[in-house]
């Protein structure tokens, strides 16, 4: 099992950037893949990134494709997701997930979640 803790969330303007973490600890061997999601009120959950944890490779649903980058530091066993361009539809809470599957974009195919991080974006 893989556990994961967010952090880096607040209440920004828009147009402005956050830079969320997500820390990485327990089974951690062998390949697997890292996604960011996010959940607004009401709302699905929203796929926004995949990052494949051995080579750092990546893919972006097309809601944040330019304005969201998805990243690694495999040495601080963290995760990322720089935010930029921030808009007010932007506000959910976002938690990252981890899955053996290096090509999910589904929640699905998910296994472990964090507890999410809350994001503000006021107009």
């Amino acid at each position: 099992q893989v556990q994961l803790v967010e952090s880096g969330g607040g209440l920004v303007q828009a147009g402005g950037s956050l830079r969320l973490s997500c820390a990485v600890s327990g089974r951690t061997s062998g390949n697997f893949a890292m996604g960011w999601f996010r959940q607004a009120p009401e709302k699905e959950r929203e796929f926004l990134a995949r990052v494949r944890w051995i080579d750092g490779d990546t893919y972006y649903s097309d809601s944040v494709k330019g304005r969201f980058t998805a990243s690694r530091d495999v040495a601080k066993n963290t995760l990322y997701l720089e935010m930029n361009s921030l808009k007010p539809d932007d506000t959910a809470v976002y938690r990252c997930a981890s899955t053996r599957n290096l090509w999910a974009t589904t929640r699905y195919l998910y296994n472990d979640w964090g507890q999410g991080t809350q994001v503000t974006v006021s107009s």
